[in-house]
C-alpha cells in the first residue's frame, strides 16, 4: 500500500491573500512532499483597479489568476466557496462550508488568517480576513470533528475529521518561523500572476516583499539577510 503524503489546507478570504502571506511556505511544503489544497472563501469580485473591466467579470478573472498562481507553487486542488467579497461574516453557513472542505481534504495541518485585529497595520485587518480566520478556527474545532454537527455533511458521505494543528499567520509572537528565502522567486512569480490587482506596479513588489520577510526573520533573531514567513501554531489534536 502506497503511503499517502501529509496534507495541508490553506484557507484565505481572497485570491492573492495566500500568495502574499504564505506563498513561500506553500512552495516549501510542496517541495517537502506535502499535498497542499487551497480554499478561497470569496472570488475577490470587489478587487481590481481598472474601471473599464465589467464588475460581473472580475470574479472569473481572479479565479483564473489564482489558479495560475497556485500552479506556480505546485498546487492544483482549489476549493471556491463563492461568498461576496467585502461582506464576509462568521455565519453558520460559512462554518458549514469550511467544515465541508476540511472533511473533503482531510488535512493534518490547516493554515489560516489571523482573526484578531492588528492595531499596528490597518492593511492586516481587512474584515474579510478576520472573518475567514475566525470561521476557519470554528470549523476546525468543533465543527469538522463533531459527527453530529451539520448532519447534512454526513448525508453527503463526509465523515468527521480532526485537524492536528493550525498555523495562524499575521499575528504577534509567532512560534513557527520558516527560513524560506530560497522560495522567494516562486512567491514573487505567484504574486505577479494576479495581473488584475496591479500587484507589481512600478517594480515595487520585490523590495516590499523582501522588506516584510526580512523584518519577520529579524524579529525572530535570524541572521541578517534571512527571509522568513511566520505563524502561531495551535495544537488542535
Amino acid at each position: 500500500m502506497t503511503e499517502q503524503p501529509p496534507r495541508a489546507l490553506v484557507v484565505a478570504a481572497h485570491p492573492d491573500d495566500i500568495d502574499f502571506g504564505s506563498g513561500a511556505t506553500v512552495a516549501f511544503l510542496v517541495g517537502s512532499g506535502w499535498a497542499v489544497s487551497y480554499c478561497l472563501v470569496t472570488d475577490g469580485d470587489a478587487g481590481g483597479f481598472d474601471p473599464s473591466v465589467p464588475r460581473e467579470q472580475m470574479g472569473a478573472i481572479r479565479r483564473a489568476e489564482q489558479a495560475e498562481a497556485a500552479r506556480i507553487l505546485g498546487v492544483s486542488d482549489i476549493h471556491w466557496l463563492g461568498y461576496p467579497d467585502g461582506r464576509l461574516e462568521v455565519t453558520l453557513e460559512l462554518r458549514r462550508d469550511l467544515s465541508r472542505v476540511i472533511r473533503t481534504v482531510r488535512p493534518s495541518r490547516v493554515l489560516c488568517q489571523n482573526p484578531n485585529r492588528n492595531f499596528t497595520s490597518i492593511y492586516g485587518s481587512h474584515p474579510d480576513h478576520l472573518a475567514a480566520g475566525e470561521a476557519t478556527l470554528c470549523a476546525v474545532y468543533p465543527d469538522a470533528r463533531n459527527p453530529f454537527a451539520f448532519p447534512e455533511l454526513a448525508g453527503e458521505g463526509l465523515g468527521a475529521h480532526s485537524v492536528e494543528e493550525v498555523w495562524v499567520g499575521g499575528g504577534p509572537d509567532p512560534d513557527v518561523v520558516l527560513d524560506v528565502g530560497e522560495h522567494l522567486g516562486a512567491k514573487l512569480a505567484a504574486l505577479r500572476a494576479h495581473v488584475s490587482q496591479e500587484t507589481d506596479r512600478d517594480g515595487r513588489l520585490e523590495p516590499m516583499i523582501r522588506e516584510w520577510m526580512g523584518r519577520t526573520a529579524a524579529a525572530a533573531g535570524m541572521p541578517e539577510g534571512t527571509l522568513a514567513e511566520a505563524y502561531r501554531r495551535i495544537d488542535t489534536r
